[in-house]
């Protein structure tokens, strides 16, 4: 097999944490797929890919304000650190960084760069068992927990959860019922309606970010929607991250804003 290099735009980080990740870089050069750091081409100098297959971008870092703003290019998965994500996010990691987590997630970026050409046709948003006793892969069933979420909204999650190959979903809006959920079965995706009076969504919503650190952790509520004031918008989405919220929409949910948050389960 030819080996395959994926190039990496790292922005920010400490000294400490980048000579971890060259590390990790280094150790790659042996594998099928390896890893690399991405150089801007300047003149004279000889030519690099236009853009790099990740970004992979230290939030708390000055340079992040560019990071969170621009539109990524096309094809390119962006990994966040710290608070303060944009929705496009790929990957939310916090610190300390786990670099095991690094390299699956870099290898999940090759597999989707696969997928996206073709060649491959697998989700790869969490770890796929290797064997089983037949020596078929097995591919485990993407759960969703749905906390609080009613009427239309309910309905408009379902729809774009299927059609992100979402298709086990729990259903709850009792607290304890959702913490025996969280508890017992792996998620890729969360929902937690912020404004239910009856569900302690903010606390479910920093235990399902404590077990399922991969997973998306988003929380709708109408002080994010589009009637809200700013100030409030902001205060929100502040409070939220705090909860370990990794993507936030407005009530009622706006199909367009929905379908954009949900190419981070794709």
């Amino acid at each position: 097999m030819l080996q395959q290099r994926i190039y990496v735009n790292v922005v920010g980080f400490s000294d400490v944490e980048r000579h971890a990740l060259n590390t990790v870089f280094r150790l790659s050069k042996d594998r099928d797929v390896s890893y690399a750091p991405w150089v801007p081409s300047t003149s004279g100098s000889a030519p690099m890919l236009m853009n790099a297959e990740v970004a992979l971008v230290d939030g708390d870092s000055a340079e992040a304000v560019l990071s969170h703003a621009k539109a990524m290019p096309v094809g390119q998965r962006l990994i966040w650190v710290g608070s303060d994500a944009p929705a496009h996010a790929w990957r939310v990691w916090q610190r300390p960084i786990q670099w095991a987590d690094v390299v699956h997630d870099l290898d999940a970026v090759f597999a989707a760069k696969q997928a996206d050409s073709g060649f491959l046709d697998f989700d790869v948003s969490i770890p796929q068992p290797l064997f089983m006793d037949s020596g078929e892969p097995v591919p485990e069933p993407r759960r969703a927990l749905l906390a609080g979420a009613k009427g239309k909204d309910l309905l408009v999650l379902r729809t774009h959860l299927a059609a992100a190959g979402v298709n086990e979903l729990d259903e709850t809006d009792i607290t304890d019922h959702a913490i025996e959920l969280i508890g017992r079965n792996r998620y890729c995706c969360g929902v937690f309606n912020m404004d239910d009076p009856l569900l302690d969504a903010w606390a479910l919503a920093r235990l399902f970010a404590d077990r399922h650190p991969q997973a998306m952790t988003l929380g709708v509520t109408e002080h994010a929607g589009p009637l809200a004031a700013w100030w409030s918008k902001r205060l929100v989405r502040r409070e939220t991250q705090k909860a370990g919220v990794n993507a936030l929409l407005g009530l009622p949910l706006q199909q367009d804003k929905l379908a954009e948050c949900m190419e981070r389960l794709r």
